[in-house]
């Protein structure tokens, strides 16, 4: 099972990015890579403390094997060639996700800080700093997917929820909604008696498909097919009833269509937002960015009280399936540059462009 929460590892540094870490000697960027100085044949940590080298004299690496395959030696003062505080760490994190992925109940706090060998304070402090949620949001997370694993199946309901081992089925019906977005049963059996109203158009972006539920807009995705684009609505629930043709609809579509064209405009719908506790805290900090204006990742990851999850909150704007609405196309790296996107980077700098009237 892989839940995607999990900061370390971040596979999408630039360049820039390395420079900057380097030059601020960022303790948090240990692991993630290093670098070495052509003019002394030696490689570091990015929190190297030895005196700082010429950007023109730097190389970048994945890992220490990379650095010494190019014939660099490692420094004495950082020992990049072993594993820092930052990667026992992670380590330790990746064997408590691991322990409660596999457990049939989920662990208690102090069973996952014994295991670690540290209390269960600094344990929880820990995990929250590495993963951008807590052990219980975690386990609740997992247990949540097993349930979904075992419904698409044609599991029992009442099976499923005892083999994702929740002790009483009240606990899972109390956030089955949050979960799921319908009924476990209508969840089960894809859809069934659940009520989708979409609506397909055409913007200067190209396809457009605009879908919701009875709490609000749940999708507005661009495509350049937009058969494909009911397609992929129909795979998500394929026996929920889709309603296509509601007037009432077509004008919330229509206004979809109308702040795509003109930002101004402006964008006040009910949505039906559903996710992990820290994709939610994401995509509500995501609404708050005025249009015309972009942020970082890691400005997003400051502001949501988790500086170092910037891999995480990534991830959590890949997730979104609400475009324009849910603004994931205002977060561009920390260069500037635009990075991906859902429905392409070509959307992305357009939206941009007309937010900011280039």
């Amino acid at each position: 099972m892989s839940l995607e929460i999990v900061e370390m590892n971040k596979s999408t540094w630039t360049d820039e990015e390395r420079w900057q870490a380097v030059q601020r000697r960022d303790n948090a960027a240990d692991g993630q890579f290093v670098f070495a100085v052509r003019t002394t044949g030696i490689y570091c940590r990015p929190s190297c403390t030895s005196r700082p080298a010429l950007r023109k004299n730097v190389a970048f690496y994945e890992n220490a094997d990379q650095a010494e395959s190019e014939g660099f030696r490692a420094c004495k003062r950082c020992k990049p060639n072993r594993d820092g505080p930052r990667s026992a760490r992670a380590q330790m994190v990746a064997d408590a996700c691991r322990a409660i992925e596999e457990a049939e109940e989920p662990p208690s706090l102090d069973e996952l800080a014994n295991r670690a060998g540290i209390s269960r304070f600094y344990f929880h402090r820990i995990f929250k700093e590495v993963t951008g949620i807590t052990p219980k949001a975690y386990a609740a997370a997992c247990r949540a997917a097993r349930v979904r694993g075992e419904l698409a199946k044609g599991t029992s309901v009442t099976g499923a929820i005892y083999d994702a081992g929740y002790n009483a089925s009240s606990r899972f019906y109390e956030e089955a909604d949050r979960r799921l977005g319908m009924r476990p049963t209508q969840f089960r059996d894809g859809g069934r008696d659940t009520e989708i109203k979409f609506a397909v158009g055409e913007c200067s972006l190209g396809s457009i498909l605009i879908a919701a539920t009875e709490r609000g807009v749940c999708a507005i995705d661009f495509g350049d097919d937009p058969e494909l684009l009911v397609r992929q609505l129909q795979d998500r629930f394929p026996k929920a009833e889709l309603i296509g043709g509601d007037p009432e609809f077509e004008e919330t579509a229509a206004a979809v269509i109308d702040f795509v064209e003109d930002p101004d405009a402006g964008l006040d719908l009910p949505l039906d937002i559903r996710g992990t506790a820290f994709q939610q805290k994401v995509w509500d900090a995501l609404r708050s960015i005025p249009a015309g204006q972009t942020v970082s990742y890691a400005d997003v990851a400051r502001d949501i009280g988790k500086p170092r999850a910037v891999r995480a909150v990534a991830q959590a704007c890949s997730a979104n399936r609400i475009a324009v609405a849910i603004p994931c196309h205002r977060v561009v790296r920390t260069d500037g540059a635009l990075s991906g996107y859902r429905w392409g980077v070509e959307r992305k700098q357009a939206l941009l462009e007309r937010e900011t009237g280039q």
